[in-house]
């Protein structure tokens, strides 16, 4: 185009040279094919992939070195209760990007809970790059990951960790300070999961436990009883609430044709009115 407007006049080339460049960049004044910017940009990207892929390596290697005795202790719980070796665990634990709220979990007056989800999520089998329609395929898989409990929906298992104390957890008293639990999200149904594990594991427990602390007098004691009442109360409503949820009102089905067959003039609706 230059040169055929460079023969009729100069200011056509100026003004062409100048449109040019606005809409394509730097890759006409560098003077690259498009296929030649288009392979750099590849490369360039692919490059970044590995740089990723190395500090993801490092972070890893890095995290893996921090596991003592307290981290095995939380690994091995979650191996037994969701039927993963504590090998794989590991692995997901140290992939995870919520990986600094463990140790916010097990930090001197740290965070009171520490949450895990078990449960399907979508993931991208093929990247973009790998298919050459560009297209992705996202399965459901079961993954196990770190949750704060607000931002994910509870479908599946959630094993969970409490704090009784705000001593400091050493590998020695882990399994004294930190208490350990599971409950399932039934059929979709967070409500049934909290009362099962409430009924059948937490009101058993409390129940059959001997020692209150500075309670002297255990069970016998007026406020114990009172409490393990209200415990027994929460469960029954969660009974109730569930129930309520579950029982849809059911209209009886009615063969409408036997009504309206017959219907001839204003006075037949009236009368069926």
């Amino acid at each position: 185009t230059e040169s055929k407007y460079h023969r009729r006049g100069g200011n056509l080339k100026t003004r062409s040279t100048e449109l040019g460049s606005a809409v394509t960049g730097s890759s006409l004044t560098t003077g690259l094919p498009a296929s030649t910017a288009v392979k750099k940009s590849v490369v360039l990207s692919s490059e970044s992939r590995k740089e990723l892929a190395k500090q993801v390596k490092v972070t890893k290697q890095e995290r893996r070195a921090q596991i003592d005795g307290r981290y095995r202790y939380l690994i091995s719980r979650l191996a037994d209760g969701i039927d993963l070796s504590e090998q794989q665990v590991e692995e997901t634990i140290i992939s995870d990007e919520k990986f600094q709220i463990i140790e916010q979990f097990l930090a001197p007056r740290g965070l009171k809970k520490l949450l895990f989800f078990y449960q399907d999520v979508l993931q991208q089998k093929l990247s973009a790059s790998s298919r050459s329609d560009g297209s992705t395929n996202s399965l459901p898989q079961k993954k196990l990951f770190i949750t704060m409990g607000s931002t994910e929906d509870f479908t599946g298992t959630c094993a969970f960790f409490l704090r009784t104390s705000d001593e400091v957890i050493t590998a020695s008293n882990v399994s004294q300070e930190v208490n350990f639990g599971m409950f399932d999200c039934i059929n979709g149904n967070i409500l049934q999961g909290l009362e099962f594990f409430l009924s059948q594991i937490m009101i058993p427990a409390l129940k059959s436990q001997q020692n209150w602390g500075a309670v002297k007098e255990g069970l016998k004691n007026s406020q114990i009883q009172e409490f393990l009442y209200s415990v027994d109360k929460f469960v029954g409503t969660l009974s109730s609430s569930t129930q309520n949820i579950e029982d849809k009102i059911q209209l009886t089905k009615v063969d409408i044709d036997i009504y309206v067959r017959n219907l001839q003039n204003p006075s037949d609706y009236i009368t069926a009115g």
